[in-house]
C-alpha cells in the first residue's frame, strides 16, 4: 500500500487520493485468529495545518473468525475511520518516507484493534450445552479444587 508523496511534499497537490480494495494474505494474518480479511480503503493522504503528513481514511470490510463454540467460520463486518497525523508511525515502519509512504501498518494496526475477543455464531447460541454425562462449564461456573482451602485461611 505504498503511495508516492513527492507532489504532496512539493505542494503541487493538496492530497493523494486512496481508493483500494485489499485482501490480506495468510502470512499477514499469522499470529491472529483471523481466517480471512478483506477491506475497501477510501480517503486521502494530506498535509495537516502543522505541515505534517496525515490520513483521512474510511476502512470498511469483513473479517472471518472461528466461532468459539463450533469453530465454524463467522463473518464480522467492520467499519473504521482514521483521521490522524502519521509521522511517528511512518518513521517507525518506512525506510524512506520522504518520497513514498506505506500505509499498511496504519491499516493493519486499526483492524487488529477491531478483532473481537470471542465470536459466537447465531447457530451456536442455541447449541446444546449438556448431554449424557457431560456439561459445558463456563468460567463463572468453574470451581477450583483449592476453593475449599479458602475457608481455612479465614480463621
Amino acid at each position: 500500500m505504498k503511495f508516492d508523496i513527492c507532489r504532496l511534499n512539493s505542494n503541487i497537490d493538496k492530497f493523494v487520493p486512496v481508493d483500494i480494495h485489499y485482501e490480506f494474505s495468510k502470512d499477514e494474518m499469522s499470529g491472529t485468529d483471523l481466517i480471512s480479511c478483506s477491506c475497501d480503503i477510501n480517503g486521502e493522504i494530506y498535509k495537516s495545518l502543522t505541515d505534517e503528513l496525515a490520513v483521512n481514511l474510511d476502512i470498511n470490510g469483513i473479517m472471518v473468525l472461528p466461532c468459539a463454540v463450533t469453530l465454524k467460520s463467522v463473518e464480522i463486518p467492520f467499519s473504521i475511520h482514521i483521521d490522524d497525523e502519521i509521522r511517528e508511525i511512518i518513521e517507525n515502519f518506512s525506510e524512506n518516507y520522504k518520497n513514498s509512504i506505506d500505509i499498511f501498518p496504519i491499516i493493519w494496526e486499526n483492524i487488529l484493534m477491531e478483532i473481537p475477543m470471542r465470536v459466537v455464531s447465531d447457530e451456536a447460541k442455541d447449541y446444546k450445552i449438556e448431554g449424557d454425562g457431560w456439561k459445558l462449564v463456563t468460567e463463572e461456573e468453574h470451581s477450583s479444587p483449592f476453593d475449599e482451602l479458602k475457608d481455612l485461611f479465614d480463621e
